[in-house]
């Protein structure tokens, strides 16, 4: 309505019968003008990345519109320098974007806020101090675990160097712990979940391992359980590197119960997380693995971690040791250690560390095809806009179509690197590289 007209309505006698038509006319328009303005910002809140793998975990996007090709000056909407070495994904609600970041020496960790539509570093806050942190692998970051985030309320990790929850209105602290304790020997690596009103964090490291629930409200230790296989394997307290995993676990629900699936080295659990009672547990070989597992069905499509990487196919519906009565399928044939897979139209996408992409059956896991795509891998997979994103430690983006046989559809180059896993949301792609946070919209 221009402002002439809103002018004499407004000027207009508030007996008349002709006034008081304009006067249910201005205020008509203005409804549905709040009523489309209220749809939209609703729209843009709903639009999502709340944790690491995304709103189901599983590394899946309802974006749509995303850009086929770009580069670091084309097709981006911004481009922000992130200080410090971090490669935890971000994670976005409404108009946020969190992320962490540390020094390079790991004496310094913080919490960053970014505009979503102006790429502006709106809090760039150090949450804690180290004087003397253990060293880190070349491949990690002392900024590794991704946020986990809801409205209201970010929870940030550093593994065993710290963890807290902000206020994302205020940005004030509302609480923080830092007793939480193991010796991850190469760095942590594992993301924070929630569930109800608990933040699980998973604790594997060469001399304890465990999974704590948090309440998420007061920090508060609510339970911990140890996990059972190392627990009788260890003796006298010894460490091993083969202890260390760096996993982040799943809900599932089973026969109308949920479960916490959560991978770890020598064993995979599934977990009740109101209580921590393991219900169930598999026995393997691996280690130091962090890639994260797929549900298919009533299957958990569990990765194992080095030396003796496989993927195993697991019911979920045992109790007790079920190694030998539960595992479906195993493949052990280029089997990633860090890169977490996708599952599609009963499809599983297995991208290992060296660069080579698989596909496997989902309810067999025969091998449907196998293609070298070259480079070296530690991001995530990321399914989006009917495509599949790849992004390797040197920054070459491949986007492939998924289906039963291999179509590359473009190659982009982010010259920084990528060793973060790649977001989309609404109409863009969020890229943490090694220097930089950039939109990617067309």
């Amino acid at each position: 309505m221009d402002a002439d007209r809103l002018r004499g309505a407004m000027t207009c006698s508030p007996g008349t019968p002709g006034a008081r038509r304009r006067m249910d006319g201005v205020r008509q328009r203005w409804l549905i003008m709040a009523g489309l303005l209220s749809l939209a910002l609703t729209a843009h809140a709903q639009e999502h990345w709340p944790e690491y793998r995304g709103p189901n975990a599983d590394g899946h996007s309802t974006a749509r519109g995303l850009p086929l090709t770009w580069s670091d000056t084309r097709n981006v909407k911004w481009k922000t320098p992130i200080p410090g070495r971090g490669w935890s994904t971000p994670v976005i609600w409404g108009e946020q974007i969190w992320l962490t970041t540390a020094t390079p020496d790991g004496r310094e960790m913080f919490v960053l806020c970014v505009h979503r539509d102006t790429g502006k570093i709106l809090l760039n806050r150090r949450l804690f101090t180290n004087a003397e942190p253990d060293p880190i692998h070349d491949l990690n970051s002392y900024a590794s675990p991704s946020p986990v985030i809801e409205p209201g309320r970010v929870y940030v990790h550093f593994g065993n160097y710290g963890t807290a929850c902000l206020d994302t209105r205020t940005f004030r602290v509302i609480w923080e712990r830092r007793d939480l304790q193991c010796r991850f020997s190469v760095g942590p690596g594992s993301s924070p979940i929630l569930y109800r009103d608990r933040l699980i964090l998973t604790m594997d490291g060469i001399d304890r391992q465990s999974v704590i629930a948090l309440d998420k409200r007061t920090g508060r230790t609510v339970w911990q359980q140890t996990r059972s296989v190392i627990r009788e394997k260890s003796r006298n307290g010894e460490t091993s590197e083969r202890h260390k995993a760096f996993h982040t676990p799943v809900l599932a629900r089973v026969n109308g119960r949920v479960l916490l699936i959560s991978p770890a080295a020598q064993g995979a659990y599934a977990y009740d997380p109101d209580t921590g009672e393991e219900v169930w547990r598999v026995q393997h070989d691996g280690y130091s693995g962090s890639s994260r597992t797929l549900l298919y069905g009533d299957l958990a499509l569990i990765n194992t971690g080095f030396d003796w990487g496989n993927l195993l196919a697991v019911r979920m519906d045992g109790r007790g040791d079920v190694t030998r009565s539960h595992v479906v399928w195993k493949v052990s044939r280029a089997v990633p250690f860090k890169v977490s897979p996708l599952l599609i139209d009963g499809l599983v996408y297995l991208l290992n560390d060296n660069g080579i992409l698989t596909c496997l059956d989902a309810k067999t896991g025969a091998e449907v095809w196998k293609e070298r795509l070259g480079g070296q891998y530690s991001a995530s997979l990321l399914y989006a806009d009917g495509r599949i994103y790849c992004c390797s430690e040197d920054g070459r983006i491949r986007v492939i179509r998924p289906g039963r046989r291999f179509e590359l559809l473009a190659e982009n180059v982010m010259p920084e690197g990528c060793m973060a896993s790649p977001v989309a949301v609404g109409r863009a792609l969020y890229l943490r590289t090694k220097t930089h946070l950039y939109r990617i919209e067309q």
